[in-house]
């Protein structure tokens, strides 16, 4: 009888497990975070808590409904998703309605899927449009932030003085911000207005996104193609009528694109595993971005940007499948 002993083909191992990589995600987020609880206070706090609460209580459960061991909830990836999600919803959101959101994200966009790795859609993404549209009051209140901290950073920024008292996200009220000079826009990209809290600093989520990139723990094409596809379209419609669309300054300094391109998008498991597969990707999130933004009904597009290029990447890696290992021509693909 012969005896066969079947093994896995040859992969490459970066030598990083999952809890590491979470980590680093989570590091890389910190300063940005931290500028935004400083900036709203116990709320954004207590809405902070409650989103990774509810995210590591359903992982938990996932886990024992799938007859897992419990310690696959340690590996960060739960907590990850409850933080972004935190960082996409309003400051003020009551923490019932976050932690059903980090419930949902976990539990029905990821663990009914077969768990980490496995899931079509960003959990955090899909949480937060099952929150706008089962929760539209609660999701579009904008509480204003703390002046006093925010003229202690900027001494003179008469902008601040309007964004404190309506305390609306930039982007809810973009004619009169993005027609101001560049320099008058210092505030919006440091992140000193109000929005949501993954909407404040840009100029923090970009530091800490480059650090992902220089430690190759992200692709450099992705976060690049993002910003290319919002920023172009915004450049060349900001150029034909200046007075109509903003510039594409306010684009990247306002909203959730600099968290898109460098922490969502990114997202492995929901983007394209080719080169060219993640141009198209990035490319089309960041159409669609400034698109929703210019022409939809919310100010924000982030998340059903997201969630529709996750719909795509199936197709994506269809017809831009990798090379096999150890063979020089792509596989052909059946029609």
């Amino acid at each position: 009888m012969i005896r066969f002993d079947p093994i896995s083909g040859p992969h490459s191992h970066s030598g990083l497990s999952t809890r590491q990589v979470m980590v680093a995600v989570m590091l890389a987020l910190l300063p940005a975070t931290l500028f935004a609880l400083a900036l709203f206070g116990l709320p954004a706090l207590t809405t902070f808590a409650a989103c990774c609460c509810g995210a590591i209580s359903a992982e938990l459960l996932g886990c024992k409904l799938r007859g897992q061991s419990l310690r696959q909830a340690g590996d960060g990836s739960a907590l990850l998703t409850g933080w972004l999600l935190a960082l996409s919803l309003p400051p003020s959101c009551p923490p019932v309605i976050a932690a059903l959101g980090g419930a949902f994200g976990v539990l029905l966009a990821k663990q009914v899927y077969g768990g980490l790795g496995h899931n079509l859609f960003n959990p955090a993404m899909a949480a937060r449009v099952m929150l706008l549209i089962s929760f539209p009051v609660a999701m579009t209140q904008w509480p204003a932030p703390d002046t006093a901290f925010a003229h202690w950073l900027l001494s003179e920024a008469p902008y601040l003085t309007v964004d404190g008292l309506t305390g609306a996200t930039p982007l809810a009220h973009d004619a009169a911000i993005a027609s101001a000079p560049a320099a008058s826009q210092w505030p919006l990209l440091l992140g000193v207005h109000g929005g949501s809290l993954g909407e404040t600093s840009a100029l923090l989520l970009g530091l800490g996104g480059l650090w992902l990139v220089i430690r190759r723990q992200i692709p450099t094409d992705l976060p690049v193609a993002v910003l290319i596809g919002a920023l172009l379209p915004a450049a060349i419609a900001h150029l034909l009528a200046p007075t109509d669309y903003p510039s594409p300054l306010f684009e990247l300094a306002s909203g959730g694109l600099m968290l898109c391109a460098f922490f969502i998008s990114t997202d492995p498991v929901t983007s394209p595993v080719t080169s060219k597969g993640r141009w198209i990707y990035g490319l089309g999130t960041g159409l669609l971005i400034w698109l929703i933004r210019r022409y939809g009904n919310t100010p924000e597009g982030v998340a059903f940007a997201v969630l529709l290029m996750n719909a795509l990447t199936p197709l994506i890696d269809h017809w831009m499948p990798m090379r096999p290992f150890g063979s020089s021509a792509l596989p052909r693909q059946k029609t």
